[in-house]
């Protein structure tokens, strides 16, 4: 974690001297609070989620009809979008958590294109297929002080600090007992039944949870774009995050969504700069990592680190046996 921070604070000096831009720092960041609170769902408990970008377009609107319509406040516009997640996540949770497995995963695509297709239809709240459009950037304001955030280096240093402190609640949450749970839920959902927990409620609490960084997400995303769009809800988006952890072994690691989230964005920089079809390596990427290392990026660096562990460790000293 340590060194997790250190790069979370060092990047905008880094970033454009390996050839970066300072934007990508932002949208990296973004996606790692969206990554880190869907594998809560996905690599913990073990429910597959593929309608989740929905929560994340749920948050980008609220954030931006927020500001539009009432008032141009960050904290306000940041409430909105994590309440207006949380709640399609406990209404569309209530459905879910009766099930489990390709019915879990079925049920979470549908509910996705339904929000979808009516981010496009009402035009007169969402904007169709136009989205909103003209969002502010609301300054930071913490009591007397008050911080613009109009520019990317500025915006950066604000998001960093919402990631940074994403990262440390969850940290705590996963070792915390209710992290337990949810493992024992995810390897054996009826034993962890019969021991007494209430399988259903936590099912129904960690869907809501992960809604709720997803909405977190979704505001800054809007914040960042200065506009909310109906893609962000497509099918495509929702694969991608899934895509995004288990390269990076978000089912094995609590930095297995880090992992994947730097991969996918730094794959897209890197190879689109060279190929327009740089979606289609980064495919090929995932099916091979996941025929070769199911378990990821994370379980990959666990192996190697292991095995040099091994190699550096001193030989036992083979003992004489007296004739």
């Amino acid at each position: 974690m340590a060194l997790f921070m250190l790069a979370l604070a060092t990047a905008p000096f880094w970033l454009p001297a390996v050839g970066l831009y300072q934007y990508l720092g932002i949208e990296v960041a973004i996606w790692l609070i969206f990554a880190l609170g869907f594998n809560l769902l996905f690599g913990y408990i073990g429910l597959h989620s593929f309608g989740h970008g929905a929560y994340l377009g749920i948050g980008a609107y609220a954030f931006g009809l927020f500001q539009q319509e009432i008032m141009v406040s960050l904290w306000g516009g940041l409430l909105a979008a994590i309440l207006a997640a949380s709640l399609a996540g406990a209404v569309v949770g209530a459905f879910l958590s009766h099930r489990r497995g390709i019915y879990y995963a079925l049920m979470t695509i549908g509910f996705g294109q339904i929000v979808w297709f009516c981010a496009i239809k009402l035009h007169g709240v969402t904007g169709g297929e136009d989205g909103l459009l003209g969002i502010p950037r609301p300054d930071l304001v913490v009591g007397p002080i008050r911080y613009s955030l109009a520019d990317n280096y500025s915006l950066y240093w604000f998001v960093a600090a919402i990631l940074a402190l994403v990262v440390v609640a969850l940290w705590r949450l996963v070792n915390a007992p209710f992290g337990r749970v949810l493992q024992a839920i995810r390897q054996n959902e009826t034993r962890a039944r019969f021991v007494g927990y209430n399988v259903w409620l936590i099912k129904w609490l960690t869907f809501i949870l992960s809604t709720a960084f997803a909405g977190l997400a979704g505001g800054l995303f809007s914040m960042a774009q200065e506009g909310a769009y109906p893609d962000v809800m497509s099918l495509h988006q929702s694969g991608l995050i899934v895509m995004m952890v288990l390269v990076g072994g978000g089912l094995v690691s609590f930095w297995g969504p880090v992992l994947g989230v730097i991969l996918y964005f730094v794959a897209r920089d890197i190879i689109g700069g060279v190929t327009e079809t740089w979606l289609l390596w980064f495919g090929l990427m995932f099916v091979i990592m996941v025929i070769t290392r199911p378990e990821g990026l994370a379980g990959l660096l666990h192996v190697v680190g292991a095995r040099l562990r091994k190699k550096s460790a001193p030989g036992a000293v083979p003992v004489r046996k007296e004739a």
